[in-house]
């Protein structure tokens, strides 16, 4: 869906540098000085409205989370949404993922959710899935050797790629779920567009997985 144009957009981010991060490569490595603690960084990719993110951080208090979202009309309105909540551990970046390697030292992160990412239906765009070779190799320099991906989407092509994209890869599926709210989990967060889609009676497939190592 083709976003709003927002006039005062580049104002609010340059207001609010603090929180948007500019030049975030300069932190590579230095996140923890930025939170001003040792405590996990959680990166969500794609991270929308912010809804997702904002949840997480109320829940998990020792938690540092970053946002990736390239949409400057989005990322403003998760800003808001961050702002409102007055959550501390929340660091928002206006990037692409493919420059996570450029952001995110080796090890850096603890966990990688991507949520309702863009399916990519077409094969010429299989690059461009975030559960696509490429992009896995990505999260594998950036995550400590013990750390996680946690992948949600309603997709269930997508969902099924996914599956052997990871398997593929080497990784190991610590949770496979078709319907994913059948578990009742209390941990779930949903996103705005999970909200809307589950209220329809659409399932939402997780998946969580980690990189063997060496």
């Amino acid at each position: 869906m083709r976003q709003r144009n927002k006039p005062w957009a580049d104002d609010f981010l340059r207001e609010n540098s603090d929180l948007v991060i500019p030049n975030p490569d300069q932190y590579k490595s230095k996140w923890h000085e930025l939170f001003g603690n040792d405590n996990p960084i959680h990166v969500e990719i794609g991270t929308g409205k912010g809804q997702f993110i904002v949840g997480m951080a109320k829940q998990f208090p020792n938690i540092n989370f970053i946002g990736i979202e390239l949409a400057k009309s989005v990322i403003v309105t998760a800003a808001q949404k961050v702002q409102e909540s007055e959550q501390t551990n929340i660091k928002l970046i206006q990037e692409n993922a493919e420059n996570l390697n450029e952001i995110f030292a080796t090890n850096e992160v603890s966990t990688v959710y991507l949520n309702f990412s863009d399916p990519w239906p077409k094969n010429r765009h299989e690059k461009r899935r975030l559960t696509s070779h490429s992009f896995l190799e990505r999260y594998e320099n950036i995550l400590h050797p013990e750390g996680q991906l946690i992948f949600k989407t309603d997709n269930r092509g997508l969902f099924e790629y996914s599956l052997v994209s990871f398997s593929r890869f080497g990784m190991l599926l610590e949770e496979v779920s078709l319907d994913l709210h059948q578990l009742a989990d209390p941990t779930n967060i949903m996103t705005e567009y999970e909200e809307k889609f589950s209220a329809k009676g659409q399932p939402i497939h997780r998946c969580k997985a980690v990189f063997r190592g060496e």
